[in-house]
């Protein structure tokens, strides 16, 4: 073998090298505020610290704010393997599994205590099942609590709703909110403030985090917080593709779970302070903020049993022993 051959050899050896040795890039994306302390975007930045950490020649680029994914694309994205990890309500994709719906369900859940028990629950478990069939591996879940603004007028009863041109972020509340005699518009969470700015919309519901993340203090008069009497509880769980996990090695893919695990504990000790944040930030900026007493809960529960919870047991397959088994979870 001549001087150059071997050359040659050397530097096809150690390009070869280079790349075995090149560390597998994931992709994550996710629809909120990246660098502003957003929970949602905290929890996938979590994994992707953890799994470089690791040194299991693991890498998670990150892409925030809607900037890889659209927000309503992501579930597709995961379950064809074009997208790696996200963070998003899970009730987004209701349209391709209508029982996901029940994860964004009016009064199901009431408190950050009982999100806790439902995720050990029969009604988690049969939610789970569905994700798992779907192509889609839970890393960390998430209950996240919200409340209702408007620009009008507090929302307390289902007549003070009457008129009002909502955003809902999911069809189970549009029911709901849509009985009581509103009109529905529907946008992701990060369009509300426009809409609200421009009048396409008068109120919103969404998440807590969402509400101070996106600064809907500037565009409301009124905020109906969670208090005891939460009606409104979304699921939004870190998800991953389980095409790309299969893809891993068995190192790889016990770093992403123990990742997930830490994520989920910083999570479940942040939840009950994004309602006490989103309190102080709406009343720092001058916005009324009130609470739901049981009994105005009560008229809600009413008619969401009438709209969304009856529309989810005829529509879904399974749709009242899913609402059944939440409900159950003392």
């Amino acid at each position: 073998m001549t001087r150059i051959e071997q050359a040659l050899l050397a530097s096809a050896l150690a390009i070869a090298t280079s790349a075995y040795a090149a560390p597998t890039t994931l992709r994550a994306s996710h629809q909120f505020p990246g660098g502003r302390g957003d929970v949602r975007d905290e929890m996938v930045q979590i994994v992707a610290r953890e799994a470089k950490a690791a040194n299991v020649d693991l890498e998670i680029q990150v892409y925030p704010g809607a900037s890889l994914f659209k927000p309503n694309e992501q579930w597709n994205a995961l379950v064809n393997g074009q997208l790696d990890i996200s963070s998003f309500p899970l009730d987004y994709a209701s349209g391709k599994q209508r029982a996901f719906g029940a994860t964004l369900m009016p009064a199901l859940v009431r408190s950050h205590e009982r999100a806790q028990r439902l995720n050990s629950s029969p009604f988690m478990k049969d939610i789970k099942t569905q994700i798992d069939k779907a192509g889609v591996v839970v890393l960390a879940d998430a209950w996240l609590a919200g409340a209702i603004a408007s620009k009008r007028t507090c929302i307390r009863k289902p007549d003070d709703i009457k008129g009002q041109k909502v955003r809902s972020a999911g069809p189970t509340f549009a029911a709901m909110w849509q009985a009581a005699g509103a009109s529905i518009v529907s946008i992701p969470s990060n369009e509300v403030y426009n809409a609200l700015q421009t009048g396409v919309a008068d109120a919103t519901d969404t998440s807590s985090g969402s509400f101070v993340s996106f600064r809907i203090y500037e565009q409301v008069k009124c905020l109906t917080a969670p208090g005891d009497n939460a009606l409104w509880f979304m699921y939004e769980p870190v998800l991953m593709s389980k095409k790309t996990f299969n893809r891993l090695n068995k190192n790889q893919q016990d770093v992403l779970l123990q990742a997930g695990k830490k994520s989920q504990q910083f999570f479940a000790d942040k939840a009950k302070g994004l309602d006490d944040e989103m309190v102080k930030v709406f009343k720092d900026h001058n916005v009324e903020v009130v609470t739901m007493t049981p009994q105005e809960y009560d008229q809600w529960v009413k008619v969401a049993e009438k709209s969304s919870y009856a529309e989810f047991a005829k529509e879904v397959p399974n749709g009242k022993k899913l609402i059944d088994e939440a409900l159950s979870v003392k």
